[in-house]
């Protein structure tokens, strides 16, 4: 769902191919070139699997993560069918972590070397999720804000060079545009009912404009993968191209609810200039809330880990129900 991370590297080192040729290589960046997708048994750079690894496991990650917000505000939706959305949007994220952990083992990783990853802090994920919801309308800012992003990072991932990637992304894509919907109709019904309502639309718009803005990524000067990525096709669009894209959407969307702009003295019609006008908050946010010793970051994740200590029972009797099926099996045959 989310790629705010993607681009950003943690303790590794950004991989180096073993043992390909330069005819091998040649012939690979051909094939991308025409636009055949690569698929799990073809050959490819080692440095061209981690990239996919990485991206598409902290894809995936961000795609669990991201249930947690939501699924604290279930209880407390304003009426049965606000709750009944949300319980549909909640269990749709977490089956798209689920396509996305199954697209990376086609790649060689397993699920629990990427759960181990998520919970020691090595492998990232989008760190918007560690902001709180203080009310019903951040929830919509979510949805219209977090999910717009998500599909404008998303949608080009259709056409990525990976195949199993790029068909797990049509389906999660298609989903995705529902939740942006979802956001942005609470966003719309907050805006046209009474002052205090207005108020709280316009207070989670100034809380989460910038945390949305941060989700493409750092700027492309400060990014190490992006090149790589966008000559394998992995991505299409720079971060701040997708960013710019997203900037321009969103402003008529928030002229129609009637908000203002969140940047303290600024014309609504401004916001085209976002990137250019604070790029120094911008970079500051996003490495300090990428960072494992953030706060906020080091919250999420424990609670992560004590979620996984947690389950740990109810997979082990999944395992052992497993295992005596197999035993009857052949007693039955």
């Amino acid at each position: 769902m989310y790629t705010q991370a993607l681009d950003t590297h943690g303790k590794e080192p950004l991989p180096a191919a073993t043992g390909e040729s330069p005819a091998q290589a040649q012939r690979f960046q051909a094939r991308v070139d025409a636009e055949d997708k690569i698929e799990p048994k073809d050959w490819m750079p080692d440095a061209y699997r981690q990239t996919l690894i990485r991206q598409i496991s902290q894809h995936a990650h961000s795609e669990i993560v991201g249930m947690l917000p939501e699924g604290n505000w279930i209880t407390r939706a304003p009426s049965l069918r606000r709750k009944a959305v949300l319980i549909a949007k909640v269990q749709d994220e977490g089956g798209h972590g689920m396509y996305l952990y199954s697209a990376a083992e086609t790649l060689g990783i397993s699920r629990a070397q990427m759960f181990e990853q998520l919970l020691s802090g090595t492998a990232k994920y989008s760190s918007i999720f560690n902001y709180p919801t203080l009310t019903w309308a951040d929830i919509g800012a979510i949805g219209w804000l977090v999910d717009g992003a998500a599909i404008m990072n998303q949608i080009p991932i259709c056409r990525c060079s990976y195949g199993p990637y790029a068909r797990a992304m049509v389906r999660i894509c298609k989903e995705e545009s529902f939740h942006q919907r979802q956001g942005f109709e609470i966003m719309l019904t907050l805006a046209q009912g009474s002052g205090a309502q207005r108020a709280m639309a316009q207070d989670a718009l100034n809380r989460w404009w910038w945390p949305s803005i941060m989700m493409f990524g750092p700027s492309d000067a400060d990014s190490r993968h992006t090149a790589q990525s966008m000559r394998w096709k992995i991505k299409r669009f720079s971060n701040d191209e997708l960013r710019q894209k997203f900037v321009d959407i969103t402003v008529p969307q928030a002229q129609f609810l009637g908000l203002r702009d969140p940047r303290p003295g600024a014309a609504l019609g401004s916001w085209h200039a976002a990137l250019s006008d604070r790029p120094d908050r911008l970079g500051a946010s996003f490495m300090r809330c990428s960072r494992a010793t953030d706060p906020a970051t080091a919250n999420a994740l424990e609670a992560r880990r004590a979620a996984d200590e947690a389950g740990h029972w109810v997979r082990e009797a999944a395992a052992a129900h497993a295992r005596k099926q197999r035993t009857r099996a052949p007693q039955a045959a």
